[in-house]
């Protein structure tokens, strides 16, 4: 049984792709006495509303994490918080640098003082392959968000409030995903645009996600990044599971776009270890002074460790992904 049963849970961005897989898993196997949807946009909670039959359970709370004092508000009698709000497009934050700024940095710094105000127990925030080693504005907001979430407990120290962050890569079937656009494409018989044809990425599912958020609640003590430890592919063969046969052209890397993805730095791998028989991987924090102990269980990784998506260790083939995108698992 998870330490989620039976408790009140808020969600940030909760009418989003991660937001409603984690709300239909809470109903289903959590019985939460309250799980309340915190987000900005009243056709969304709308839509969410009718999508769950306004479950008794559920609240819907309008509201903006760059607010604090409305965030605190939601938070009251709260046990625990999911921190999914974020802005994202990489090309997007690119040309609206202020805007992502004001949501991933100072409204992950407003969720970590209501919490601490409002004396949540545990929050995890949702982090992204794109914040190791960052080279675009949306990976750099997100790497200060996630050190503003794991420093958040020593800045909570005397408190009872603990942070900790996940860490994963391009979800299937999220809000944005390529998918449907390419296969719109391969159905008019257009060739599909790659950004690169040399492009490798990670690649998760939301019920996969949904379960990582849940099992870095029952695990963290406060401070840990969690990585799950999930096989990559190549660009060209999503394409060809999505569109077997479907001709693909080059277009070139959009703006602040990588060739491979991170989840793991070099510098960041001095500090992970390997939990639950290699599910996940765990970089502990630098800063333990909330009172941090090492993991008991855990396996050291190989000196000069780091995970990037061309040189995992786990691969998918264009089968593997074909019944990834059938099964939804």
């Amino acid at each position: 049984m998870s330490i989620l049963n039976g408790s009140s849970i808020l969600v940030t961005g909760g009418t989003g792709s991660f937001g409603k897989a984690f709300i239909r898993y809470a109903l289903d196997n959590l019985d939460p006495k309250r799980l309340i949807v915190f987000s900005r946009d009243e056709l969304k909670q709308f839509e969410v509303r009718a999508l769950f039959n306004d479950d008794p359970r559920l609240r819907w709370f309008i509201g903006d994490i760059r607010d604090q004092q409305r965030l605190f508000r939601a938070m009251h009698g709260v046990d625990y918080v999911v921190h999914a709000a974020a802005l994202k497009q990489v090309d997007t934050g690119e040309y609206n640098p202020f805007e992502f700024v004001k949501t991933n940095v100072l409204g992950s710094q407003n969720v970590v003082e209501a919490a601490i105000d409002a004396g949540i127990k545990r929050v995890v925030a949702l982090s992204t392959d794109k914040a190791s080693s960052p080279i675009n504005l949306y990976g750099a907001t997100k790497l200060t968000a996630d050190k503003i979430f794991i420093l958040g407990n020593n800045y909570a120290a005397n408190y009872p409030t603990r942070f900790a962050v996940v860490r994963y890569g391009n979800v299937t079937g999220s809000r944005g995903s390529i998918i449907p656009k390419w296969r719109a494409m391969a159905e008019r018989g257009e060739s599909l645009p790659i950004t690169d044809l040399r492009c490798t990425r990670f690649l998760i599912t939301l019920p996969q996600a949904v379960q990582m958020v849940v099992d870095t609640f029952d695990m963290m003590q406060g401070g840990e990044l969690v990585v799950p430890h999930i096989p990559s592919h190549k660009v060209v063969d999503l394409a060809q599971a999505i569109a077997p046969g479907a001709e693909m052209h080059d277009i070139g890397l959009r703006p602040g776009e990588k060739l491979h993805e991170e989840m793991i730095s070099p510098e960041e791998g001095r500090r992970a270890v390997i939990v639950m028989d290699g599910k996940y991987f765990v970089i502990e924090p630098e800063l333990g002074t909330f009172g941090y102990q090492p993991i008991a269980d855990a396996k050291p990784v190989p000196d000069g460790f780091h995970c990037s998506s061309d040189k995992n260790d786990l691969w998918y083939s264009v089968e593997d992904i074909q019944r990834v995108l059938e099964s939804g698992i």
